[in-house]
């Protein structure tokens, strides 16, 4: 082996993921140090490092002494891939799109919930209590209060029985069940709160042109910002219809025109006959925004004048808006 060849060898050897950094030589001493790195060193090693050629990297390790063997190389490169793998979970699971789609996906469920025990105590309070709010403890059989028939009119029926001054043990959970409803709409509220505010940050354009809480359940259906990016149009059109379209798939329905794109105006107010079009325009427009997004960050008003353009022109062929 010449001079030249060693010095090629060198150079192959010091770029290995195991070898300690600024190891400039081959030699044992040298890159046996990598067997002194860090869990976390040599992870990050694997997630950034890089060689200019490949090479025999199991004979090399057990040549330098970083390994006992070729077994024993092959579980310190398990250990050090499973630890990046780890490492970059918990860097994306901290991306901004991802603390985005954990707020609205708790905001859902704070609200589902809410809603689901505010049934439970309008049943429960209306055989308790009168109309009025006040109990009834005459002899004649109390008249059951009507049960609210919106989820709203119960969240706030659960408020008003939050704030009574219970008689008895029975009277004393209803009013704990209403305490805990309000508490946990008051929560969802805050969460809502927090997804208008964040939402632009994140997503300036998608949240510009579909609104903060659409943008962020659009995310949250795709997965992140950047998988929303990557979808075509006509997949985030009909994004939150997946059973509608595997129905469609089955020969079991039509195809679904939208998904939970259906909640903007565009789409919610425009001539049923004209919601497919509305929906196809809005869904190409949004999915420009996300890429945008998501590759530059440019805030692009031009997106939104163009889809009001569009819009219009939609909304023309049936004589503007309809129901």
């Amino acid at each position: 082996m010449t001079d030249d060849t060693a010095d090629d060898d060198t150079a192959t050897a010091s770029d290995a993921w195991f070898a300690a950094e600024g190891a400039a030589s081959a030699e044992t001493e040298d890159l046996a140090e990598g067997a002194a790195l860090g869990a976390d060193d040599l992870a990050r090693r694997v997630r950034e490092g890089s060689a200019p050629a490949p090479d025999d990297w199991p004979t090399v390790a057990v040549e330098t002494g970083f390994a006992d063997d070729e077994t024993d190389y092959e579980s310190a490169l398990r250990e050090a891939t499973l630890a990046a793998a780890r490492a970059t979970v918990r860097e994306r699971e901290r991306a901004d799109d991802q603390q985005l789609i954990h707020a609205i996906r708790a905001a859902d469920d704070a609200r589902r919930t809410a809603n689901e025990l505010a049934e439970r105590v309008a049943e429960w309070g209306g055989s308790l209590f009168e109309l009025d709010g006040g109990p009834d403890h005459a002899g004649d059989e109390p008249e059951a209060a009507t049960a609210p028939d919106t989820a709203d009119a119960g969240v706030a029926y659960a408020r008003s029985l939050a704030d009574r001054d219970p008689d008895g043990p029975t009277e004393a959970h209803v009013v704990s069940l209403a305490k805990r409803v309000a508490t946990l709409a008051d929560e969802a509220d805050r969460l809502e709160a927090y997804v208008e505010d964040h939402a632009p940050v994140v997503a300036p354009n998608l949240a510009a042109m579909a609104g903060a809480t659409l943008a962020a359940r659009l995310c949250s259906l795709a997965g992140g910002l950047e998988q929303l990016a990557k979808k075509p149009s006509g997949t985030l059109q009909v994004l939150g219809a997946e059973d509608a379209l595997f129905a469609h798939l089955r020969g079991d329905a039509p195809s679904p025109k939208h998904g939970v794109i259906y909640t903007h105006d565009y789409v919610r107010n425009t001539h049923p006959a004209e919601g497919g079009s509305a929906a196809r325009a809005l869904a190409g427009k949004l999915t420009i925004a996300a890429r945008v997004d998501h590759y530059s960050g440019d805030r692009r008003p031009e997106l939104e004048e163009e889809l009001d353009d569009r819009m219009a022109t939609i909304r023309a062929r049936r004589g503007g808006d309809g129901e």
